[in-house]
């Protein structure tokens, strides 16, 4: 046992001693002899964010470790708005927003109407899958669809226009006579808003009264005139 115990005190003094060693080693290399100054941490790495301060445009979420020490992910600050070809996603235009100017092409015997629609409004607005076109209590409509949609919504800036076509008849088909056209506006759902009001004006001022068949379509919405005529003159091209 005294072999033990007097182990015990050698190792106890052996650790004592070289602590001892070790702070006076500390306070050693504390003294300024000019050559090494302490390090300071630097403002950036100790300092809290300022409110107001923001990320510089285009570098994405902020990123934070998991509470656990997993993978950092996006910080929940919020969710991404939805987008538009690439764009946030403006709100869906209405009767207000826009001035519609029937017309009709050159050389095509009223067979086809070009329905165009000019942002008035003094703020963006969207128009949304293709337009619910009737022709007063002739043609309840609404038209069904016709082509294929294009890769994003037509999204209006003031003063901007977008364009629809009506497939009106074909050469022999059988037609009643319009004097009336009716158009109401999707949401971004599709097929919302149907049963809305539809806003009705005479078409006499733009192209006089007009035939339409039993297949009467209309395309989507689209910035681009010539994709709409290709739906309508050129069809599979557009």
């Amino acid at each position: 046992m005294s072999t033990a115990r007097n182990r015990w005190q050698t190792y106890a003094l052996g650790a004592a001693a070289v602590a001892a060693l070790l702070t006076s080693t500390a306070c050693d290399s504390g003294k300024d002899d000019g050559k090494n100054p302490t390090a300071t941490p630097s403002a950036s790495a100790s300092a809290p964010a300022s409110p107001g301060a923001s990320a510089a445009p285009g570098t994405g979420p902020s990123v934070s470790a998991s509470p656990s020490g997993g993978k950092a992910g996006p910080s929940p600050s919020g969710s991404a708005a939805p987008t538009t070809g690439g764009q946030s996603a403006a709100r869906a235009c209405s009767h207000d927003d826009l001035s519609i100017t029937p017309s009709l092409w050159k050389s095509d015997s009223g067979q086809n109407l070009l329905i165009t629609a000019a942002n008035i409004s003094g703020t963006a607005c969207t128009l949304y899958h293709h337009p619910y076109v009737g022709f007063g209590t002739v043609v309840a409509g609404p038209l069904p669809p016709m082509g294929s949609a294009p890769r994003s919504a037509a999204a209006l800036q003031p003063k901007e226009r977008a364009y629809a076509g009506v497939y009106m008849f074909r050469g022999g088909e059988r037609t009643v006579a319009v004097t009336a056209l009716s158009m109401g506006y999707q949401d971004r759902a599709p097929g919302s808003n149907k049963e809305s009001a539809w806003l009705e004006q005479g078409l006499a001022a733009w192209t006089g009264d007009l035939n339409v068949g039993r297949d009467a379509k209309v395309t989507y919405w689209d910035k681009d005139l010539r994709a709409v005529e290709d739906q309508l003159f050129r069809p599979g091209k557009g």
